[in-house]
């Protein structure tokens, strides 16, 4: 997959079949689009390009940080699985606020992304202070010659599927609805850093650590059953997101996984945790015994949740 990240100064050439949004979450909502933009790109032999900004338009404008469910590096890794082409990551500037909705389409979708076919939902929205959607792309198709098609918004218990539904669920804890609503694993991706080396040498439970962006929106501290997809396969396993009170002081925030059968060295490598179902909250203990004795329960916990997920499969 071609990124154009924070850059103005490009041309796609071949002809593409373009979807505007942030797709934070890439929820049932995202892939219903995706896939049909994917399906015309086997039909009419398109490319398939994504345009979205570099920064989420609300936090620049409002001046405040603002958490997302997909960071845009974790938006990369899942648009080139998913077999996107082109990922457009457009600078946030003033010049482009101030773009009327027909001079957007014009100038970015048609001018820089050569769209011969547009895809969108029913509440998109571009242009000045959100002047465009989808009947202003209806109407402006004939002009500059191009298909659209309008998808309508998935639904859950007659609820939208939206990022913020899904930040709701998460907020609570409530993984499995929360993965039923984006369609797959609530995901963190990153790479191995090193950890205090208390879980391996003291513990019993070795562990490979990644460290949550910033502005990643995660979930209530504490354990969960997780998936760990690494190089070498996918693996199940326990996570810890917090600050290991037991063992730290003024810790960041980070991620702790103890992956089952696998004993290996995976310090600087990319790995994604898929987070499964909540166990119970983080909390410190008055001794590294009484950590050891959980840690034992919580492996439990997560192979009879494994166990029975699969029997479900």
């Amino acid at each position: 997959m071609d990124c154009f990240i924070g850059r103005t100064d490009f041309r796609i050439e071949e002809p593409t079949v373009v979807t505007i949004g942030k797709f934070d979450g890439r929820h049932k909502g995202h892939q219903k689009l995706l896939g049909r933009m994917l399906e015309l790109k086997r039909q009419k032999g398109y490319r398939a390009a994504v345009f979205t900004f570099d920064t989420a338009p609300m936090a620049k404008l409002s001046g405040t940080d603002q958490k997302v469910i997909t960071t845009n590096q974790e938006r990369r890794n899942n648009m080139a699985k998913m077999g996107i082409d082109y990922l457009v990551e457009y600078p946030f500037t003033r010049d482009v606020v101030h773009l009327s909705a027909e001079a957007f389409v014009r100038e970015i979708l048609i001018g820089k992304m050569n769209a011969r076919a547009m895809v969108v939902g029913t509440d998109c929205g571009f242009g000045y202070q959100r002047s465009g959607n989808a009947q202003v792309l209806k109407e402006l198709s004939s002009r500059y010659g191009y298909e659209l098609e309008v998808i309508v918004k998935e639904q859950d218990e007659k609820r939208d599927i939206s990022s913020t539904y899904i930040k709701e669920e998460l907020a609570g804890g409530r993984m499995e609805k929360a993965n039923k609503l984006l369609g797959e694993p609530y995901a963190i991706h990153g790479t191995v850093v090193h950890g205090n080396h208390v879980g391996g040498p003291v513990l019993g439970f070795p562990t490979v650590n990644i460290i949550p962006p910033e502005e990643k929106f995660l979930p209530p501290f504490g354990v969960y059953v997780s998936r760990v997809v690494t190089e070498d396969g996918i693996f199940g396993g326990i996570t810890n997101i917090g600050r290991k009170p037991t063992v730290e002081r003024d810790c960041a925030v980070g991620v702790e996984t103890y992956i089952f059968g696998l004993n290996k060295d995976l310090y600087g490598t990319d790995i994604e945790v898929q987070l499964l179902n909540y166990e119970r909250p983080e909390r410190k203990f008055d001794s590294l015994e009484q950590l050891k004795e959980q840690l034992k329960r919580d492996k439990e916990y997560g192979l009879s949740y494994l166990d029975k997920e699969k029997a479900l499969c």
